[in-house]
């Protein structure tokens, strides 16, 4: 039996990675996909291009396991490359659905590597297997793949664009053809993508922290919208779409980007601190300490601890040593779980009120047990302070959450969280509060400045697959089924 010890935290769909013209592409894309494994640990994949063959390799599990120099890398030659992380889920793995994928078309070969979830791709699957299409994937990234081959245009950035205008949803693409490099945002941004350059060559990332490993320099993010072809003779920028605001993803700010990544011109770091001091300014209470829910709490805790001025200190300590799910041999001992993240600071906790931030909650069961194990630990007192807003609704735009009646505070009004999770008093980030903590007055609800429908159900795109099936689930992650 596997025992989630991560239940509190929303999962980020993948990350992705392209070089193209450098001799050593393949080590690279690696080293980016390492800095990019936090996006995720179920699976990695890179595939390679030396000017006339494409070559593949995909594994389950991490990247520093799997692509050295030793076993993997030296398979993939060419000074072409790009790659994929895909995060980590419950169940059986499933490696047909390992990206990036690649394809022989009519213009030549294609590979494709995608973050995100498109909300139509379940409609447009089972339209193209009516008309006689064969998938070997149940992945979304391969309904991309077949509208571009099944694209009556001639040129294959055509036959992208083409692909482009049927799909709907939150995505970053990173492609590699005979000749092209090529990155696509969604209209709306919601997903990140950032173009970086090392000497000669440029790179597309998720993330700028995959660019810092490399030695590369970020140049800028993708625009929403907007299509970059990279070729020997440089880079061009394609707007097909019709001009509209971008919305960004808010939990990239909150949660999923590392904290060392730039966003916005600002460090993701700067922007958590924020979120704590203005969670401070919202909800003070008197504590003797400030303590995070590590990793992802502390930068929180520092901005609250500054803003407060109540110490701040290290009440749980994590093991940075423990994967995401754990295999046990009794009920019992799968009870004790969440210890093997966290242990308890008895020292400085006993007898003390403490105020234990974290950066959000989903279901609540793991906080539960963390400030059940405060308490056992001789706390006098756990107020918890969350930099978020609450979690009220599901995301379809390429992030595994719960369905709605497992969320929390989708079902729970303040009061009953409280006494749920057993703390002395529970409070969120308020929306205009975490508007304000970036920078903007408050969230302008005429029009927002990111996608944020966790907390307000204002979703940008309509989830049509939902929409048609009225269906709680049917996000095609790596281990779904068609249903």
């Amino acid at each position: 039996m596997q025992l989630d010890i991560a239940q509190d935290k929303l999962k980020e769909e993948c990350g992705v990675f392209g070089v193209f013209n450098h001799i050593d592409a393949s080590a690279l894309t690696a080293l980016g996909l390492h800095a990019l494994q936090h996006r995720g640990q179920e699976s990695c994949g890179i595939v390679s291009y030396d000017g006339k063959n494409y070559y593949s390799e995909r594994r389950l599990g991490l990247v520093g396991d799997n692509f050295t120099k030793e076993n993997t890398l030296q398979k993939l030659p060419g000074n072409f490359a790009i790659g994929h992380n895909r995060y980590s889920t419950t169940g059986a793995p499933v490696f047909r659905n390992i990206q990036p994928f690649f394809a022989d078309l009519y213009t030549g070969g294609i590979s494709i590597a995608h973050n995100g979830n498109l909300t139509n791709s379940i409609t447009l699957r089972e339209k193209m297997i009516k008309d006689g299409a064969i998938f070997q994937t149940t992945s979304d990234t391969e309904t991309i793949v077949q509208l571009i081959a099944r694209s009556k245009r001639s040129k294959t950035i055509d036959k992208v664009i083409d692909s482009l205008f049927q799909i709907q949803g939150g995505y970053a693409l990173v492609i590699l053809t005979n000749k092209k490099l090529i990155g696509v945002r969604d209209p709306y941004g919601i997903r990140p993508l950032v173009l970086g350059k090392l000497k000669n060559s440029y790179i597309l990332a998720s993330e700028t922290c995959a660019l810092d490993i490399i030695g590369a320099t970020y140049i800028r993010d993708i625009e929403n919208g907007e299509i970059v072809v990279i070729t020997d003779s440089g880079i061009e920028s394609i707007k097909p779409f019709s001009k509209i605001k971008a919305r960004p993803c808010i939990f990239e700010y909150i949660y999923f980007a590392r904290p060392d990544s730039i966003m916005s011109n600002k460090s993701v770091y700067e922007f958590r601190k924020n979120f704590g001091e203005q969670l401070a300014k919202e909800s003070h209470v008197e504590a003797d300490l400030v303590s995070p829910v590590p990793d992802s709490g502390i930068p929180a805790a520092i901005g609250y601890s500054r803003e407060s001025k109540i110490p701040f200190e290290l009440g749980l300590i994590r093991n940075h040593y423990v994967g995401r799910t754990f295999i046990e041999p009794t009920q019992q001992i799968r009870q004790l779980g969440v210890k093997l993240k966290h242990n308890p600071n008895i020292s400085i906790i006993k007898n003390k009120k403490i105020i234990l931030v974290d950066d959000s909650i989903v279901r609540g069961t793991t906080s539960k047990k963390i400030v059940q194990m405060m308490y056992d630990a001789g706390a006098k007192e756990v107020h918890m302070r969350v930099s978020s807003p609450p979690i009220v609704y599901p995301d379809f735009y390429g992030i595994d959450t719960p369905d709605k009646d497992q969320l929390l505070a989708s079902n729970m009004n303040l009061d009953e969280m409280t006494k749920f999770i057993g703390v002395k008093t529970l409070k969120f980030l308020s929306i205009d509060g975490i508007y304000r903590a970036m920078g903007y007055k408050n969230r302008n609800n005429l029009s927002p400045e990111f996608t944020d429908h966790y907390f307000t159900g204002d979703y940008p795109i309509v989830p049509l697959d939902q929409t048609n099936r009225n269906m709680k689930d049917n996000q095609l992650s790596l281990l779904s089924n068609i249903r």
